[in-house]
């Protein structure tokens, strides 16, 4: 179904164009043709170049990273840590 749609649709643009380019000679043809070509050339390498160059432009100063503040932890808690207990614990190192 989408298939015989996208093909009448082809060929009536291939119509359509045909119907255009018919009354031209071959050599205004070819001069359609290249001009085209150069035109279409030109704006996809500015385009392609200009992405390029915007590509990073200006994301430092949307971009704006703040600084990690300390955590406040309550005093009951830094008791309870077993990393703040180390020091209760004496560790002997065995001779083997």
């Amino acid at each position: 179904m989408i298939r015989k749609i996208i093909q009448r649709v082809n060929e009536w643009l291939e119509d359509r164009l045909r119907s255009l380019v018919r009354p031209l000679s071959p050599d205004a043809r070819v001069i359609v043709i290249v001009t085209m070509l150069i035109v279409f050339s030109g704006l996809s390498i500015y385009m392609t170049v200009s992405s390029i160059y915007n590509l990073g432009k200006d994301k430092g100063r949307e971009l704006q990273i703040e600084q990690i503040e300390t955590l406040k932890l309550q005093v009951e808690q830094q008791q309870r840590d077993s990393i703040n207990n180390l020091n209760h614990y004496q560790y002997e190192r065995s001779s083997e």
